[in-house]
């Protein structure tokens, strides 16, 4: 995707750490570290709101940092936000989906997807599918549709056994990759 250049730059500033044998980089969309600066939201926001299918009924996101980046989608589209949580509510109809991503594995908590809500899932970063495979077979599970999936960071080259996987098409605003301990960005992304 053109422009974005306030992401592209601060991605190849951004520092990666060892999460047991995962190379994890530490950025401000992905961590809130060391702050997401307002205008590098109001970036993001705008290029998923410009790309996401607007027929959704719905933006669905996960804590932590899907709060912040879904908010200021569903404030652009008028649409409501929900947000699948890790923590345990015991609402009726929530649905308990294990997750593991390439450096923690627990929980999700899928709570207020009714029978033929059409929903837009919008995250952070997609690395190894754990997440977005957890929530969108939750959604489904309580008859509701992925219409549309966006990702601001695509880490690595899982994104296409993802899509077949699910059968959905998953957008992705930049790419990138870890070499030699440095974030690098898919110039053609």
């Amino acid at each position: 995707m053109q422009g974005l250049e306030s992401l592209k730059r601060s991605l190849e500033k951004a520092r990666v750490i060892k999460v047991g044998g995962y190379d994890y980089f530490v950025h401000p969309i992905s961590d809130g570290i060391p702050e997401l600066e307002p205008s590098l939201l109001d970036e993001v926001a705008e290029a998923i709101a410009g790309i996401v299918d607007r027929s959704c009924d719905r933006i669905l996101t996960v804590e932590a940092m899907g709060i912040p980046i879904g908010t200021a989608v569903a404030l652009r589209l008028g649409k409501p936000l929900t947000i699948v949580r890790k923590k345990r509510y015991g609402l009726e109809g929530e649905i308990a989906i294990p997750s593991r991503t390439g450096y923690s594995s627990n929980v999700l908590h899928v709570n207020g997807i009714r029978r033929g809500d059409r929903v837009a899932f919008v995250d952070d970063v997609l690395s190894t599918g754990g997440t977005i495979v957890s929530v969108v077979n939750a959604v489904r599970l309580a008859g509701g549709t992925v219409c549309d999936a966006i990702v601001i960071i695509e880490k690595g080259h899982h994104r296409e056994n993802i899509e077949e996987q699910l059968g959905l098409q998953i957008k992705s605003l930049v790419r990138v990759e870890i070499r030699e301990g440095r974030v690098m960005v898919d110039p053609g992304a």
